[in-house]
């Protein structure tokens, strides 16, 4: 059958970093702190006010365009999955579009928090599947500096900014995404959302000065469905695809805590040595983790290798991914 191939990976991240001891200064926290509980060590900030979501995606999808060679002009359909768009509409994928110059595709934003990346993959690839397009871009992209609250502990020391992209195009040598399962579960808001900023309490006086339009989030129990849901979904894919830790070659996890990664990679029986690992620099950038781990172990990854992808996300949301490589990435630019 014909499947969705990654054929390029691409990402941006901004120049500012804020490192652990950074935010020492102003709140009340450690280095060891952190990174004892996370495995975070710096992230990345945008501190230009004028810059948006969108503009790290024009980063992303411009040099993902230079690197397979191809004009914007020949995207059929862009998708963003982010929860930090410019505007409530038009959305986000429209105002890349529009930036980069793909007047020929049709775009729109996924919002399912930290699995943003993941549900807008597995969406393209059916695009792909059915013969409809050839050409479609998946981006994963959030601005989490601009809703998280600087005075809160617990949520400033997690965040970063960033973008990744990756281009899907037909493959016929069993090459591309060859399975997946997601989930969601609504009961999961009470845990990890923003309070205000949508049709249930419109932005007022009240909702900015109770400081109601920044992340919420409840560790404990955020933590807890976190380890056990993208562990055993990715335990599952394995399962009904018949691969054992032998035939993965990488995990490519969502980069929200090093703990919740590890436990992971154990339910799975993988080495650490097959762990795809930045979230020592970049923190958790919600939709962008996964193709900013892509973008980051490129060179590494060869044609035919099978990676497993995972995420758990806001909402609740969660999934798997289970795809074969189609590319040799240390040949990129060669």
């Amino acid at each position: 059958m014909m499947r969705a191939a990654i054929t390029a990976v691409a990402g941006f991240l901004p120049e500012n970093i804020v490192t652990n001891f950074d935010l020492e200064k102003i709140i009340e926290t450690t280095d060891e702190w952190i990174t004892t509980r996370t495995g975070i060590k710096q992230r990345h900030l945008e501190n230009d006010p004028t810059r948006a979501t969108s503009d790290m995606c024009v980063e992303a999808v411009n040099l993902l365009c230079k690197k397979r060679g191809i004009h914007p002009e020949e995207i059929d359909l862009l998708i963003c999955g982010t929860v930090t768009p410019d505007l409530v509409f038009p959305s986000t994928a429209n105002i890349i579009s529009a930036k980069v110059g793909a007047k020929n595709a049709w775009s729109y934003d996924i919002s399912a928090a930290c699995s943003g990346f993941i549900f807008a993959l597995t969406t393209g690839a059916q695009f792909i599947e059915t013969g409809r397009y050839k050409k479609v871009v998946i981006v994963g992209a959030d601005m989490m500096s601009r809703i998280i609250d600087y005075k809160d502990r617990t949520t400033c020391v997690i965040f970063g900014d960033g973008a990744g992209a990756v281009l899907l195009e037909p493959n016929s040598e069993d090459l591309g995404i060859m399975d997946f399962v997601l989930h969601a579960d609504g009961n999961g808001a009470n845990y990890l959302h923003m309070k205000a900023g949508g049709s249930l309490k419109p932005a007022s006086h009240e909702t900015v000065e109770n400081k109601m339009h920044f992340v919420h989030q409840e560790g404990q129990a955020v933590f807890k469905h976190a380890v056990y849901n993208m562990a055993e979904v990715s335990a599952r894919i394995m399962q009904r695809n018949n691969l054992t830790d032998k035939d993965v070659n990488w995990l490519a996890a969502h980069q929200a805590n090093k703990r919740i990664i590890d436990a992971t990679s154990e339910r799975m029986g993988l080495a650490k040595e097959k762990v795809m690992m930045n979230i020592e620099r970049y923190g958790n950038t919600t939709a962008g983790t996964i193709p900013l781990l892509l973008w980051d172990y490129e060179s590494q990854l060869k044609k035919g290798d099978t990676i497993i992808l995972a995420a758990f996300g806001g909402g609740f949301t969660w999934g798997s991914v289970y795809l074969k490589w189609a590319y040799d990435g240390s040949m990129v630019g060669k």
